[in-house]
């Protein structure tokens, strides 16, 4: 653990919640992690005790940073650094989404033709 400032999309990456650094400066360029409600650059210092939220595709994370490092951890120690602050509804939201579309075709029908597949599409915009 280490004490002081870091780069925030160097933070992001040490504490799992992107894949690679580069993909949390693209996130931090795009807008979609504000801290204090202002977005960030991804060179911004973080400090401990603030408040992150990160803007998934299909969900808002807030996250509280308690603890500073450099180093990619690994996820059982990731809840030493970060307190997860996600309200249930975002996760509720999350679940509906996943649970919340089924198109059902006749047995033996095949895939659908394109056509079939743009009906498809225009039900859900949101895919």
């Amino acid at each position: 653990m280490m004490d002081g400032t870091i780069r925030i999309d160097k933070w992001l990456w040490a504490v799992r919640l992107f894949k690679t650094r580069s993909l949390a400066a693209d996130f931090c360029k795009g807008g979609k992690v504000l801290i204090n409600d202002q977005t960030v650059k991804p060179s911004r210092e973080i400090k401990t005790g603030e408040i992150l939220k990160i803007k998934y595709s299909q969900l808002t994370k807030t996250i509280k940073v308690i603890g500073i490092t450099g180093n990619r951890v690994s996820a059982k120690l990731v809840i030493n650094f970060i307190e997860d602050h996600t309200p249930p509804e975002e996760y509720k939201k999350l679940e509906i989404k996943k649970d919340g579309f089924f198109v059902k075709r006749e047995k033996g029908s095949g895939r659908p033709t394109k056509k079939e597949r743009r009906e498809i599409d225009n039900l859900f915009p949101e895919w």
